[in-house]
């Protein structure tokens, strides 16, 4: 079964709550669990550079899960996303986040 690498991008166009939006994902990074342990195989959220061609996105995540099945679970069940969506979501202009998904 592949692996399934995820890329969230987000239009945040404040510094402060760009540097917000950070510091929540590596609270979830620390803190992601699924039947007691971490599930997450790979996190990292990163500021991108200004550029005409990102459209107004800030704020890049890639997440990479064991399978399809940990990635429903990260947008449904997890309390520590949910943590994230909570404090992310105030923050975000301009339309929802644009999530991708694939294969790796």
């Amino acid at each position: 079964m592949p692996q399934i690498q995820r890329l969230t991008l987000f239009k945040i166009p404040d510094a402060a709550d760009l540097d917000q939006a950070l510091a929540a994902y590596a609270k979830l990074e620390a803190n992601n669990q699924k039947d007691g342990k971490p599930y997450i195989l790979q996190m990292k959220a990163y500021k991108l550079h200004e550029d005409e061609r990102s459209q107004g996105y800030t704020l890049a995540a890639r997440t990479v899960f064991a399978s399809l099945d940990d990635m429903k679970y990260y947008d449904n069940d997890c309390p520590a996303h949910g943590e994230l969506k909570a404090t992310v979501k105030p923050l975000i202009k301009g339309g929802p986040p644009l999530v991708l998904y694939m294969d790796f």
